[in-house]
Parts: structure tokens; C-alpha cells; sequence
């Protein structure tokens, strides 16, 4: 990777490192040694989820926790992300081994979208939590502006069962765990099940279906 393809990528991101090495070791797919990137992913996951909820919470004074949470979903998607990661060309300065450079196409979205969160992670080590706030901010400014809480969106239930058919997955089932109060003032329990990645998620409503879509929330974020 040479100095002119850092520097580019540096213009892009608008944020220039002062170490380098943390740039470099963003860019490194596992496969290609072991100063990869998967710990500096995992920050960056942490970091901009925290970012984006924030920037949605101001910008959303009246939306519900549900609504803001499927907003957040929809953003940090990895699907967005490799979107933002082609925008800033990030294939062309992954440093990858020799297996996985032959056969990338098969797995390039998971690993530009694992890229990007890399670098916000790096971006969070080298200059800390307001340059990397304000890196997230820049990369995300044009989808921060078109994402509306509600307005025209699926419901959460829809969009969970578009998520898993597109991953190949079964449908979600829905289970209702418990049933609390007189039957005017009923609270349902409900559970959703995700076979593949088995995993469930709980979720509470007046009614059923309000539990259910407080359930499939909750699993449609941490799918995301």
C-alpha cells in the first residue's frame, strides 16, 4: 500500500492519522497476518452505534425508542456500510491474503463493511472520541439526512422477515410467553426465535402484536 493511496484515503475520510500503523492495521484482513483488523472492529461497531444513536436521539425529539432503534438499524446495517465503503474505495487499499484475494467477491461485503468499522475504530484510537464523532458524522451526513423515523418505513416484523429471507434464514417465530393484568388492562409477553443464529429476544406490549413488534426491534438490531 503506498504513501499516495493513504493520503487518498485520508482525503476521503477527511481525517489525516497521526499514527499510521493504526490506518494500516484498519486495512489488514485477518488472513493476511496477525496485526488484523478484528479488534479494531470491534470498537468501531461499539463506537459508531453509540454515535449514531446519539445523533438520532437529538435529531428526533418526538420519536419512540422503537422508531429511533430501526432508524439506527437501517444505518449501521452491514449492507449500508459496504455502501459507504465502496464510496470511499476502500477494495482498493484492503491488504488481504492470497486465498481470500482470490475469491473476495464471495465474501466482499462482510469484509468492506468490517473494514469501515475498523478505521472509525482506529479513528477513535489515534484522535479520539470527537474526531471519530465527527468522521462518523461526515461519512453518514447524506443517510443521517434521508432516514425518517416512521415515515414510510416498514414495520419492524416486515423489514426482521426481508432481513433473514435475504441471509437465506427462516422466517422468525413468534411465541407468547405470558399473559399479566385483568383482561381490560392485558400486558403480552412475547418471544421471538431466530432458528440459525439461535438467538431469541423478548418483547412486551398491550397487545400481542405490539409485543411482537417490540420483539422483532430488538432482534432486527442486534441482526443489523
Amino acid at each position: 500500500m503506498s504513501n499516495s493511496t493513504i493520503e487518498a484515503l485520508q482525503k476521503r475520510l477527511a481525517y489525516r492519522f497521526r499514527d499510521p500503523t493504526l490506518l494500516r492495521q484498519a486495512l489488514t484482513h485477518r488472513s493476511a497476518g496477525v496485526n488484523h483488523n478484528e479488534r479494531l472492529e470491534f470498537l468501531g461497531d461499539s463506537v459508531l452505534g453509540v454515535i449514531i444513536a446519539h445523533e438520532l436521539f437529538c435529531r428526533y425529539e418526538m420519536a419512540s425508542e422503537g422508531e429511533l432503534t430501526r432508524c439506527r438499524s437501517r444505518l449501521v446495517r452491514k449492507q449500508t456500510l459496504a455502501v459507504l465503503a465502496n464510496e470511499l474505495d476502500l477494495e482498493s487499499v484492503l491488504i488481504v491474503g492470497q486465498a481470500i484475494g482470490r475469491n473476495i467477491d464471495s465474501e466482499r461485503s462482510s469484509i468492506l463493511s468490517d473494514a469501515l468499522e475498523a478505521i472509525i475504530g482506529a479513528v477513535l484510537m489515534d484522535g479520539g472520541y470527537t474526531k471519530v464523532e465527527g468522521v462518523v458524522k461526515n461519512l453518514f451526513s447524506d443517510l443521517l439526512d434521508q432516514v425518517v423515523p416512521d415515515a414510510g418505513n416498514k414495520d419492524a416484523k416486515t423489514e426482521l422477515q426481508e432481513l433473514l429471507q435475504k441471509r437465506g434464514f427462516s422466517l422468525p417465530v413468534y411465541e407468547v410467553t405470558a399473559i399479566h393484568g385483568q383482561p381490560h388492562a392485558r400486558r403480552f409477553d412475547v418471544n421471538c426465535r431466530l432458528q440459525e443464529l439461535n438467538a431469541s429476544y423478548s418483547g412486551r406490549g398491550t397487545s400481542r402484536r405490539q409485543a411482537e413488534q417490540d420483539a422483532a426491534t430488538k432482534a432486527l438490531a442486534a441482526c443489523a
